[in-house]
């Protein structure tokens, strides 16, 4: 959520800050704005809604002619979405944008307005603007040091001064990184802003200081120089091209065959690069949304394994009293690898000086960094808000992880097999479509299934609901009779999951329970039972069986929401890498 881009160099940075702000539509965002600056001049242009509002904007403005700027996507927190609350935010000499929340931003605030300041927007972005200005005396770097110490939560900045030609940046809990180019610097929220610029860039630490000139860059922390390694990024900016796709979403899901593909060869004769799981006694699994659903899948895997599994949202688990051994793992699963509440969670276990492996799809990312072991899904940029190809890879590596614990006769041949297979399913494109003509006109659906199929159930419903605002939901199919099934109408359509062989008896009979009371079934299995509206599926070794079933509903969900018309990629009130609590 949030996105920020700033450019000094020998360029006017409108164009540069424009591109950058379309690479971070992903993110999620309600408003956007830039900053300009020229000498003591800063010419601040900003409004709500569409990057194209702002891009038209400029378009009547005369801007400054000038080489410095920084830009900025809002997903509005503290206050509404309006144009006086949008990024950037002036205080005196300072101009700011800010990704994350300054969780004291009330009391500073009052202390500030006893002093005199008068704030202009409901943000706490503005207060932390006053509060560097505050201490600005001529020393920039000793007023930013001086301000963080004063606030809590998190924080990415870019600042700029109208007594300096710099952009200042500093960050905590939030992704901030250096872009190096031989026409300028980037300072930026996400390498994808800038990657038809430079694949160059540089990693900034908790609370590390950049000064960035046109010239260069100098990192301090505390006011000690910082020495940091330029990076390449691997992604490219064929990642963000639609290749022909009406949407990024559907992209994504298409890409998903060759994705596996290339995971199993990479991985299938080099099984010891991944972690040997088998020396923890308990495994812990961490994630938020789609990653937790993906650790649910996990969770039954090892199970089955003789692993002793705990998993919970990351929200939840940050606060519990966890009770850790010298034999415990943590899993933490995370697309972006900054993910507010599954950081805090990292940290958490890091205290209590246990092991931690990081599922993620960013290499650089602060949970890939900081954890014990690390393996990289591999699933590319993902620009559609809701995820999909990245979740299909974690399955995997869970899936590969279990193998590795448990080795099976049926799993390497099937595993060979699974691309081609995946794809046939994809490729039924017309019978999705059948069915979202069946599911558009809804306004709630059910979906059920036990074990493992839960955890499917659990994903699809979400997909559809993130995309298509249909109130959707998932239950264990058990749990029918225990007042779910009061929900239960003529015409209520209902996704049955059954691909477990041991209990698929006694979800089919759930099945036929919700249809003698008028529900419509979307059967979704390995077994043909005959239904009307039915996805089959090949039958493989149950620790792939999950990343055939969950492509099938991600395009239904996507076909429902293209006939619902929905903003598929750009879900209102959603941001791809959740930043703050």
């Amino acid at each position: 959520m949030c996105g920020i881009i700033g450019y000094i160099g020998k360029e006017h940075p409108k164009e540069i800050l424009l591109e950058g702000l379309k690479n971070l539509e992903y993110r999620g965002y309600d408003s956007s704005g830039m900053a300009f600056k020229k000498g003591k001049e800063i010419q601040i242009v900003k409004c709500v809604g569409k990057i194209a509002f702002l891009e038209e904007k400029l378009q009547n403005e005369k801007l400054i002619d000038c080489n410095i700027g920084i830009a900025h996507t809002r997903w509005a927190t503290h206050g509404e979405p309006s144009e006086k609350n949008a990024h950037p935010h002036q205080v005196g000499k300072i101009t700011l944008v800010h990704n994350g929340i300054i969780e004291n931003a009330a009391p500073l605030k009052k202390e500030l307005e006893k002093e005199g300041v008068k704030f202009q927007s409901s943000t706490d972005t503005e207060v932390m603007a006053a509060l560097i200005n505050k201490y600005y005396k001529k020393d920039m770097i000793g007023a930013i040091n001086k301000a963080i110490k004063e606030v809590k939560g998190s924080y990415a900045l870019a600042i700029l001064n109208e007594d300096e030609d710099k952009i200042y940046a500093v960050r905590c809990q939030s992704p901030l990184i250096i872009g190096v180019e031989k026409n300028g610097y980037y300072v930026t929220s996400d390498i994808g802003a800038i990657l038809s610029h430079t694949n160059q860039y540089v990693l900034l630490g908790e609370n590390e200081v950049v000064e960035l000139t046109k010239d260069g860059y100098s990192i301090t922390k505390n006011n000690k120089p910082i020495t940091r390694k330029v990076e390449t990024s691997t992604l490219s900016t064929e990642d963000s091209s639609l290749h022909g796709y009406e949407h990024y979403m559907l992209k994504e899901i298409m890409e998903e065959p060759i994705l596996v593909d290339n995971f199993i060869k990479k991985y299938i004769n080099n099984l010891d690069a991944l972690p040997d799981l088998k020396k923890y006694h308990d495994i812990h699994i961490v994630g938020c949304g789609s990653a937790y659903y993906a650790g649910m899948i996990g969770k039954y895997l090892f199970e089955e394994d003789g692993l002793r599994v705990d998993i919970d949202v990351a929200s939840e688990y940050r606060y519990r009293n966890i009770i850790y051994n010298d034999k415990t793992l943590v899993i933490l699963i995370s697309q972006s690898g900054e993910t507010a509440d599954t950081i805090a969670a990292m940290r958490k276990a890091i205290e209590h000086k246990v092991d931690t492996l990081a599922i993620v799809n960013v290499d650089g990312s602060t949970i890939a960094r900081d954890c014990t072991y690390k393996v990289l899904i591999e699933a590319g940029r993902e620009i559609a808000v809701a995820t999909t190809k990245a979740f299909i890879q974690q399955v995997l590596v869970l899936s590969l992880l279990s193998y590795k614990i448990n080795k099976d006769d049926t799993y390497l041949e099937d595993l060979i097999h699974l691309p081609q297979q995946l794809k046939v399913l994809l490729d039924k494109s017309g019978y999705y479509k059948k069915l979202a003509d069946a599911i558009y006109k809804q306004e709630d659906v059910f979906f059920i299934g036990r074990k493992v199929d839960y955890a499917i159930s659990m994903e699809g419903s979400l997909k559809l609901k993130e995309v298509s605002y249909i109130h959707s939901d998932s239950y264990q199919a058990g749990e029918l009779k225990h007042g779910t099934i009061s929900l239960v109408n003529e015409g209520t359509i209902v996704f049955g999951i059954i691909t477990d062989d041991e209990i698929k008896d006694k979800t089919i009979s759930n099945l036929e329970e919700v249809i003698s009371r008028g529900a419509v079934p979307i059967y979704v299995g390995i077994d043909d039972y005959g239904y009307e509206n039915q996805i089959l599926v090949p039958r493989v070794n149950k620790k792939l069986q999950p990343i055939l079933v969950v492509p099938t509903l991600q395009m239904i969900a996507y076909y429902v929401a293209y006939k619902r018309g929905c903003d598929i990629d750009k879900p209102r009130n959603l941001a791809k890498s959740v930043t703050v609590e």
